[in-house]
């Protein structure tokens, strides 16, 4: 099922026209509607930040790049359909930004058998990164670096009762091992681990179990709407437990999802908040540029993820090909992104591995 997105950036309409008039032409599958919507809106929208910029002043070697979204609802199996499509009758160049765990797990035999690329999935499943996955170019940390980060940093403040609650899926269980790699660090064990499903998740009844483990810090490792949900249903309980989130919620849309339970919900981050960090105030600059007063981390991941993608099709040469653009990100050794450096090799395609925390202020922004 085909979506456009109008976000201050007019992404490519769906059509076999324009299509045929796109000059370098990438695919999307992400949830645009569903659980991830309002962060998966938000990437996009940092990633058209740069492309557009990128095309105002010519293009890649005078090819504009053109973006073909599809919405798979946040379904894995739709994910799948929707790389096929997109590989085998848009015959797109490469894929890009898909989001989710499971749902990229269900591309890759596409990627596999059409050898093409995809650049920056805004995941950080470890399955992604170890062992390599030849066509997959991870931009972001890892979820397990992102876990382990977040309980370590509970129990140097003396959060020693801590539960995890987390999704009955892949992403589940990738945080949930980053998690114990972070409670065995602190010699702790959790109070509790709950797993809820994910397509019926039943926040009401567990809520109440954690409370009565008497959790002072609870590790949502949960999506969207399900975080949102997970944390409405603890306060309703009566738990004052502090609440964190990893980065596939450091998103506003999270934050006003949350309303007034917002304030002081951590979230880890996977890029620099800061403007003194080049590449934030790259972002910050081409969003004013359009008009757009405020930002968000998961603009900054997308409009990092377009810059990676962008030097890779430049060393690809003026007629890009899968292949071409393979061999071109292998051979990205410490591309500076503006105060972060990424690099690529043939045994390693993880990215970056930066990690840190932030928390929602009284403002309704994060903080450091």
């Amino acid at each position: 099922m085909k979506t456009t997105h109008s976000l201050a950036i007019a992404v490519l309409l769906a059509t076999a026209g324009l299509a045929a008039q796109a000059q370098i032409l990438i695919g999307q599958t992400s949830g645009f509607t569903g659980a991830v919507a309002a962060g998966v809106k938000e990437t996009l929208a940092g990633a058209m930040l740069y492309f557009d910029r990128v095309n105002a002043k010519g293009g890649v070697g005078g090819q504009k790049v053109e973006l073909l979204s599809m919405d798979d609802k946040f379904e894995p199996a739709l994910a799948a359909e929707n790389a096929r499509e997109l590989i085998e009758k848009k015959n797109v160049l490469a894929l890009f930004l898909t989001r989710g765990t499971p749902h990229t797990e269900a591309i890759i035999p596409w990627l596999n058998k059409y050898h093409v690329p995809l650049v920056g999935p805004s995941t950080g499943a470890m399955v992604l990164h170890q062992p390599v996955q030849k066509y997959i170019f991870n931009v972001r940390a890892t979820y397990q670096h992102e876990a382990e980060k977040a309980i370590t940093h509970q129990a140097s403040i003396g959060l020693s009762k801590i539960a995890v609650l987390y999704a009955d899926d892949s992403f589940g269980a990738d945080g949930l091992a980053g998690a114990q790699k972070g409670l065995q660090k602190a010699h702790l064990e959790a109070v509790g681990l709950y797993k809820f499903d994910r397509s019926k998740p039943d926040f009401a009844s567990l809520a109440p179990a954690i409370v009565q483990a008497g959790a002072q810090s609870v590790l949502l490792v949960a999506s969207g709407t399900h975080a949102v949900a997970a944390i409405e249903a603890l306060r309703a309980a009566g738990s004052t437990a502090q609440c964190v989130a990893l980065s596939n919620n450091a998103t506003a849309g999270f934050i006003t999802a949350l309303g007034g339970n917002a304030r002081g919900v951590i979230v880890s981050q996977v890029f620099p908040q800061s403007q003194s960090v080049a590449l934030v105030k790259e972002m910050v600059d081409a969003a004013r540029a359009k008009g757009l007063a405020d930002t968000s981390p998961a603009m900054l991941e997308g409009f990092a993820a377009a810059k990676v993608l962008v030097e890779g099709l430049r060393r690809a040469g003026p007629r890009p090909t899968r292949e071409r653009l393979q061999a071109a990100l292998e051979g990205m050794d410490k591309f500076d992104l503006g105060g972060l450096e990424i690099g690529y090799s043939p045994t390693d395609h993880t990215g970056l591995d930066f990690a840190d925390l932030s928390i929602i202020g009284p403002d309704g922004k994060f903080r450091r």
